[in-house]
C-alpha cells in the first residue's frame, strides 16, 4: 500500500471513557475535581520543598520532580478531555494527536525513572548512612533527573516518530479518553510490526529494566534492616520507605492492572477505563501518600500555608 494515498487525515475522535451523553456532566465534574486537586497537591508540595530549607535534600529533591512531572502527565491528557466535554466535540487533531501522545509518554517515562531514583536514594540512605551525603551529591542527583529526562524524550521521540510514518485510512475512532500509543497504532492500514517491535522492546528494557532497580534496591534495604538489633531502630528505618513503596505499589499495580486487564476483556473501553487509575488518580494521591506520613513535609506546608516560623 502506497502511504501518501491514505495519510491525508487530519484529525482523529476520541470516544472517551462513555458516549452516553447524560453521563458526561458526571464525568466532566469527576475529572476536574481530580484534575484541581492534582494541581494544587502537587504545586504545594514543590513550593514547601523549595521554601523550607529542611527539605534541600535528595529525597526532597526528587520528590519536587516527581509532583512536577504528575502534574504534567495529567496536564498531557484531562485538559483536553475536558475540552471536548464541555464543547461536546470529540475531535483532536492528528498534530494535537501526536503531540498528546508524546507528552504522555515522556512524563509516564519520566514518573517511572524517578520512583526507580528514589529507591536507589532510601537504598543508600539505609545501606550506607554514613556516606550519604558523599554519594548523593547534588551533582549525581542532577545528573540522575537529567539522564532520565534524556532517555524519556528519546524513547517518546522514537515512538512518535515512528507513528508519523504510518498510514491511517478511515478507522479514525479512538476507543479511549486520549491518544494512547497502543490504540493509536492500531488504528493504521499500514504495518505496525516494527511499532509493536519498539514498543516491546523499550517496554521491556525500560520497565523491566527500572522495575528490577526498584526489587534490587529493597532487596538490599530489606537485608540491611534485618540486621539491625533493636525493633525501634528496624522502623525507624522502614518508616522511611513506607511512603515511597506506597507509590511505586500504586503506580505498578494499576499500570500492569490495565494491561491484565484489556487482554483478558479484549475490550478497548475496559482499557480505557482502568487506565485512568495510573494516569489520573494516582497523580492526585502521591501528595497526600507523601504528606500523611511525613512530619517534614506536614511542617513545611504548615509554615508554607499559615506562615508560622
Amino acid at each position: 500500500m502506497e502511504p501518501g494515498n491514505d495519510t491525508d487525515i487530519s484529525e482523529f475522535f476520541l470516544l472517551g471513557l462513555s458516549e452516553e451523553p447524560e453521563l458526561q456532566p458526571l464525568i466532566f465534574g469527576i475529572f476536574l475535581s481530580i484534575y484541581l486537586v492534582t494541581l494544587f497537591g502537587n504545586l504545594l508540595i514543590i513550593l514547601a520543598t523549595i521554601s523550607d530549607s529542611h527539605l534541600h535534600t535528595p529525597m526532597y529533591f526528587f520528590l519536587s520532580n516527581l509532583s512536577f512531572v504528575d502534574i504534567s502527565l495529567t496536564s498531557a491528557t484531562v485538559p483536553k478531555m475536558l475540552v471536548n466535554i464541555q464543547t461536546q466535540s470529540k475531535v483532536i487533531t492528528y498534530v494535537g494527536c501526536i503531540t498528546q501522545m508524546f507528552s504522555f509518554l515522556l512524563f509516564a517515562g519520566l514518573d517511572i525513572f524517578l520512583l526507580t531514583v528514589m529507591a536507589y536514594d532510601r537504598y543508600v540512605a539505609i545501606c550506607h548512612p554514613l556516606n550519604y551525603t558523599v554519594i548523593m551529591n547534588p551533582q549525581l542527583c542532577v545528573l540522575l533527573v537529567l539522564i532520565a529526562w534524556i532517555t524519556s524524550v528519546l524513547n517518546s521521540l522514537l515512538h512518535s516518530l515512528m507513528m508519523s510514518q504510518l498510514s491511517f485510512c478511515t478507522d479514525q475512532e479512538i476507543p479511549h479518553f486520549f491518544c494512547e500509543f497502543n490504540q493509536v497504532v492500531h488504528r493504521a492500514c499500514s504495518d505496525i510490526f516494527f511499532n509493536d517491535m519498539a514498543m516491546y522492546f523499550t517496554s521491556g528494557l525500560l520497565g523491566g529494566g527500572t522495575f528490577s532497580g526498584i526489587v534490587f534496591s529493597y532487596s538490599k534495604i530489606v537485608s540491611s534492616i534485618y540486621r539491625i538489633s533493636s525493633t525501634q531502630g528496624k522502623y525507624k528505618a522502614f518508616s522511611t520507605c513506607v511512603s515511597h513503596l506506597s507509590v511505586v505499589f500504586l503506580f505498578y499495580c494499576t499500570s500492569m492492572g490495565v494491561y491484565f486487564s484489556s487482554a483478558a476483556t479484549h475490550s478497548s473501553h475496559s482499557s480505557a477505563t482502568a487506565s485512568v487509575m495510573y494516569t489520573v488518580v494516582t497523580p492526585m494521591l502521591n501528595p497526600f501518600i507523601y504528606s500523611l506520613r511525613n512530619k517534614d513535609i506536614k511542617r513545611a506546608l504548615k509554615r508554607l500555608i499559615i506562615g508560622k516560623q
